[in-house]
């Protein structure tokens, strides 16, 4: 069996979750000459699914039984099963934990009853509070495995891995479809989550990346002498072997104060604040149902360097919403021009199959979309550039990841850089570090948001 996966990091986690449930129902995980393909697909937006869709196809060539798992078996169910007849199996969540006997029914070409998708908001009570005791009879990727177990293989070697800290959402954005499919907000318990870090870190993890759908809403859902991420923080900062904790998408909404000095003042917790603004113009907030505004996003921001002038903050933002006028424009324009962000993502807007904004008036044509993205795209690549380039002369902490082939170079991460979107760091002359190593090194170059750096003598 071998097993693929797409999309984000909580997907990573949910493979390295079903590896381990598969390895102990006695299948073997293997590179190449599989008998069965696990492809955990993606079903964000119209392209991940279709790579999903692509890699699904690919994994059939092979000869091999292909099954597909992940958010958009989850989301599509049988009506993926009936599009794609290669696909021996499309299976849910509440499938996971039979994994490997419905593996073993598709080896031996038993028919499988295909996923049938759900609104998953609606299985856990409405009121967060009950939903620890109702999420066991629920199955929720990445929970019930209780604080003595860690059912989760790793399936490489890197020193950093995504923990997962919760799992849904109950924030109702009218762009999203991923609460309708990954379910109510549920956060995993505090030393459930503690157990599953200090494993890591036997297996070799440096820095670990906590994931989530919104990682302000940690705790509550849990007692309050247990639930807070500022209380968890601490805890996972101290597990012997770790040495850097990364918290990653934050509601501007909802981080307190006291969050913000957590992240900023907690030992070996990263300076760095993965904010998801996805826009700053009033009215177009109101019509993603969020909240904030430029003025009240810029002030977070100053909050943030009062505390940590050096904090990376990065952020995403979707450009061409169904209303969004010339104005609208111009104000996520100041705010980025004054907030001086460390990585920005920009998208293009786009219908999402079930969710309000589909249904919206004042959509904007393909090519105006374009070219808006086009506009910001080239004001944020200025900007972050000049970001990276203010950097020049810092000392920063790098975390080695990997060798440059034939070279005598590093290329790793420092704080403000999150694993993949933020851009490197190239350490110059660095014979004899290896995989894993943290250096504390001089910023001396840059090149857009990537940094050159030297090792500073011991």
């Amino acid at each position: 069996m071998s097993l693929l996966t797409l999309g984000c990091a909580r997907n990573e986690v949910d493979s390295e979750e079903l590896a381990g449930r598969l390895g102990e129902g006695g299948w073997e995980l293997v590179d190449e000459g599989a008998d069965v393909v696990v492809v955990n697909t993606c079903g964000f937006v119209e392209q991940a699914k279709k790579d999903s869709v692509d890699t699904l196809l690919a994994a059939s060539d092979t000869g091999a039984k292909v099954v597909a798992v992940g958010c958009m078996a989850e989301r599509y169910g049988k009506e993926l099963a009936d599009s794609l007849p290669e696909a021996a199996a499309v299976l849910g969540f509440d499938q996971y934990n039979d994994l490997a006997e419905r593996l073993q029914d598709v080896l031996h070409g038993k028919p499988v009853e295909s996923h049938v998708p759900v609104d998953r908001r609606t299985l856990l009570p409405i009121t967060p509070v009950k939903r620890q005791e109702a999420k066991n009879d629920v199955q929720v990727p990445g929970h019930g495995w209780g604080p003595t177990k860690v059912q989760r293989r790793r399936l490489d070697d890197a020193p950093v891995a995504p923990l997962k800290i919760a799992s849904g959402c109950d924030r109702r954005c009218s762009f999203c479809a991923i609460p309708s499919f990954r379910g109510a907000f549920v956060s995993r318990h505090p030393d459930e989550i503690v157990a599953e870090a200090m494993w890591l870190a036997e297996n070799g993890v440096k820095e670990l990346f906590l994931v989530s759908e919104n990682s302000t809403s940690y705790g509550k859902d849990l007692p309050r002498d247990q639930g807070a991420l500022e209380q968890l923080l601490p805890r996972l900062a101290s597990i012997p072997g770790v040495e850097r904790v990364r918290v990653s998408y934050l509601q501007p909404a909802e981080t307190k104060p006291s969050l913000v000095a957590a992240i900023a003042k907690t030992d070996k917790v990263a300076n760095y604040f993965d904010m998801s603004f996805q826009h700053s113009s009033e009215n177009v907030l109101r019509r993603m149902r969020r909240f904030g505004d430029t003025d009240s996003f810029l002030k977070l921001v100053w909050q943030i360097r009062e505390h940590a002038p050096e904090a990376g903050i990065r952020s995403n933002f979707i450009v061409g919403f169904p209303g969004e006028t010339e104005a609208d424009l111009k104000e996520l324009e100041r705010f980025l021009t004054e907030a001086r962000l460390d990585a920005v993502g920009i998208f293009g807007y786009s219908d999402e199959d079930g969710t309000e904004a589909e249904e919206l008036d004042g959509k904007l044509d393909a090519d105006t979309i374009a070219e808006r993205v086009q506009r910001i795209g080239n004001l944020v690549e200025e900007l972050t550039s000049q970001r990276a380039e203010d950097r020049v002369g810092d000392e920063v902490l790098v975390l080695i990841e990997h060798e440059e082939d034939d070279e005598s170079d590093c290329v790793g991460r420092a704080e403000h850089q999150a694993p993949e979107v933020d851009g490197e760091c190239i350490v110059l002359e660095a014979e004899g570090l290896k995989r894993g190593d943290f250096v504390r090194c001089r910023v001396v170059d840059s090149e857009g948001v990537d940094l050159i750096v030297e090792v500073l003598p011991t």
